[in-house]
């Protein structure tokens, strides 16, 4: 009866606990967590405690502030439930900056469960102990790390490392000893958090591995998946920095990197990307230029993974494609632009492909990237025409193809084609100077953009005189026909020019069109300064840039005007005429050689040195030539990439320092000999064991008499034979002991 009194009781608790979730219908499943739940913190129930703590981690996590709760929450960190406790150390983890004085009340509390039984307990209390920055508990911290460096739980051990680096006023002395004695640790567990320590204490301390590099090698893949990507650095840098270069001819490869290369190369295969990156990082920078080819299989494997990593593997790739792009041209389909591709991706896709091209597969590349020039993307757009530009400059075979599709992209209608097609072609004049520059000076009405009519304009200037050669008589002389014709059109649209949208780094507006009309106007004037249609053109250009509202291109016209105030015919460019009555004979004819001296100067200072510099290869900025940093995906030097690089090999320490007791092979076991009266037994020496070939013909395995037997039957009836005589045999020796004993009971 009293059973089911209890059981009655029982189910009626738990239909009360259940129905009292039934004012969440209608919410999600774990909205309950979210709402605050001040008076269950001060319960007498495990129950209730539990599940406000449940509710406070849910807020934080959530971003709410909790820390009000700081003081209710506190008094329960001695609870007996162990999920309470959890719950408790995150909380503290959490706000025990906000609050250092209420967190001083728990530090008794953590100092007695570093001594608890369950693991867990102490690696837990240790993580709030040193998570708490006040410094008058520092000392009480070194002490708990010290006890749990040395706990008999690996988890715990793990909890000391990680704790290591927390404490401020802990000197590099006392942290350095525990870390020597966490490098000897033999459990894989903590090993990866004392790589973790160990970088962020003392990271240049090397020496420290010398008697550990053998082991740490040795362990590596039985190591934690996170840990395995610190030990991985760890061990290259000691690599880089204590053992000697690969010779990148012969095949002779040091022992101790053998064995490191040895060690990774199975986590080639590893679930974690992480992992296979930092052995792509060791194969890549460590091993001998043969085993190179070993990182892209990998490497390229991870692309499938999600979108989010193919993009980071791509970067990797693309400083691969700038050294060693031999490494990647068997896999060149790998690389083609698909339409379910981020933008971010596509981009890298075209820079990979732009370094893989070769006199054998140009054709197909380029093709790829003039379908790409028809995307929606206007960044894809320009990278693909940027890369046709570099076919050109790489393959002199492709350079005719290129030029034939750059010339048909100036037609397009869409404006981020021309303008990037006409800013390639800037670079690729020398080829087919006159044609392309008359092609792009006839097309100037049709385009827009201020970046494609200012590279137009400036070529159109920088190229206007008429070349020596030149048989047929052009309209001015010594000038191509069609530079004084767009110096009249761009004369005409100077006051609306537009300018120059793009917000530049120093957050201000370039009239870059305005700028290089007035160079123009300045170098048709040098070249021709006796025609006058020149010369009432560019005066009044140079009238319209004094009342320019942009300093920059009043400072342009005056500087100009300077410098052709000594031409004849520039007396009134700038609007000021300059007096010549009263001047002597001979003082005109000086001023006059003066003037024709001025026109070689003027002409050198706005022709010579102004070629088009090649632009070549991409500058890479200094830390983004390294594999596996972040700046790679940034696209610039984050905070913690210069330590990833690696630098130039060492000499290389002598192998001897890597020697420890622990590499030395243990000896066999001595077997025992025989066994005496007293029972002990007297071990045989260790003496060589010699075999000596005997002279026999046959051999058996059954020791017999010698006999040979012809069939089955014949050695039945041999083994019957043998039986016989030796029960004989038995009888005899039992009548000889019947005879001693009798004899014996005579005696007595």
């Amino acid at each position: 009866m009293a059973a089911l009194t209890n059981l009655g009781m029982r189910i009626q608790e738990t239909f009360s606990e259940s129905t009292r979730d039934m004012a969440f219908i209608g919410r999600s499943r774990n909205a309950e967590f979210f709402d605050t739940g001040e008076d269950k913190l001060d319960g007498s129930s495990e129950r209730e405690i539990l599940e406000g703590m449940k509710r406070l981690v849910a807020l934080i996590s959530k971003g709410r502030n909790v820390s009000e709760f700081f003081a209710q929450v506190v008094k329960n960190v001695g609870s007996p439930n162990l999920e309470i406790r959890k719950l408790v150390y995150i909380y503290l983890l959490r706000y025990a900056d906000s609050e250092p004085d209420l967190a001083l009340l728990s530090i008794n509390t953590f100092q007695k469960d570093l001594s608890d039984s369950n693991p867990l307990i102490r690696a837990m209390a240790l993580r709030v102990l040193s998570g708490i920055r006040v410094s008058m508990i520092a000392s009480i911290v070194v002490i708990g790390i010290k006890k749990c460096a040395s706990d008999l739980s690996p988890y715990v051990r793990k909890a000391a490392a990680l704790a290591i680096p927390k404490p401020r006023s802990v000197t590099i002395v006392i942290s350095n000893a525990i870390l020597v004695g966490l490098l000897r640790d033999r459990s894989p567990l903590s090993i990866g958090a004392v790589a973790v320590a160990f970088d962020a204490v003392c990271p240049t301390r090397l020496d420290l591995l010398h008697q550990q590099y053998r082991r740490l090698c040795r362990i590596l893949s039985d190591a934690d998946e996170w840990g395995q990507v610190h030990l991985i650095d760890l061990l290259a840098r000691y690599a880089r920095t204590m053992l000697p270069a690969p010779s990148e001819t012969s095949e002779y490869l040091d022992s101790d990197l053998k064995l490191l290369l040895d060690s990774a190369e199975p986590l080639f295969q590893s679930r974690n990307p992480a992992v296979t990156m930092a052995v792509v990082r060791v194969f890549y920078y460590l091993g001998p230029p043969p085993e190179r080819v070993k990182v892209i299989a990998p490497l390229l494997s991870l692309m499938h993974r999600s979108p989010e990593i193919e993009r980071v593997v791509l970067g990797n790739c693309l400083v691969v494609a700038r050294d060693h792009p031999t490494l990647l041209h068997r896999y060149l389909s790998r690389f083609i632009v698909r339409a379910d591709d981020l933008p971010p991706t596509k981009r890298v896709k075209v820079k990979i492909l732009s370094k893989l091209v070769t006199a054998g597969n140009f054709d197909t590349i380029i093709s790829e990237f003039k379908d790409y020039t028809f995307d929606m993307d206007d960044d894809l757009v320009a990278d693909s025409i940027q890369a046709i530009g570099r076919c050109a400059r790489v393959i002199p075979e492709a350079l005719e193809h290129c030029l034939s599709i750059l010339m048909r992209l100036i037609r397009s209608t869409h404006e981020a084609t021309v303008t990037n097609a006409i800013l390639v072609l800037k670079y690729l004049y020398q080829y087919r100077l006159l044609t392309i520059v008359a092609d792009l000076a006839r097309r100037l009405d049709t385009i827009q953009h201020p970046a494609a009519r200012a590279c137009i304009i400036w070529l159109v200037g920088q190229y206007c005189p008429a070349e020596t050669g030149d048989i047929l008589p052009t309209v001015v002389p010594g000038m191509a026909d069609w530079a004084p014709d767009v110096l009249r059109i761009v004369a005409k649209s100077f006051p609306t020019e537009a300018r120059w949208s793009i917000q530049l780094q120093f957050d201000c507006n370039a009239d870059p069109v305005r700028l290089q009309i007035l160079t123009l106007a300045a170098k048709l004037f040098v070249v021709s300064p006796s025609t006058t249609v020149i010369q009432l053109l560019a005066r009044y250009v140079f009238a319209q840039a004094r009342f320019d509202i942009n300093y920059d291109v009043q400072d342009r016209g005056r500087m100009l005007c300077a410098l052709l105030r000594g031409v004849p015919g520039a007396q009134d460019l700038d609007g000021a005429g300059e007096a010549e009555a009263g001047v002597d004979e001979d003082a005109w004819e000086r001023r006059t050689k003066e003037k024709e001296a001025n026109i070689g100067g003027a002409r050198a200072i706005l022709f010579e040195g102004k070629g088009v510099v090649d632009d070549g290869e991409e500058v890479v900025p200094p830390g983004l030539e390294t594999l596996g940093t972040i700046g790679i995906v940034m696209g610039k030097t984050i905070y913690g990439d210069f330590a990833r690089r690696f630098f130039d090999w060492s000499e290389g320490t002598d192998p001897l320092l890597r020697d420890s007791p622990a590499d030395v092979p243990p000896q066999a076991p001595q077997l025992p000999q025989a066994f005496g009266s007293g029972g002990t037994a007297r071990v045989a020496s260790a003496a060589p064991v010699v075999l000596t070939p005997t002279t026999t013909t046959t051999t058996t395995s059954v020791p017999g008499n010698g006999k040979n037997w012809r069939d089955l039957d014949a050695f039945y009836a041999s083994e019957e034979s043998d039986e016989g005589d030796s029960g004989g045999e038995d009888d005899e020796e039992e009548e000889e002991e019947g005879n001693g004993e009798s004899s014996s009971e005579d005696e007595g």
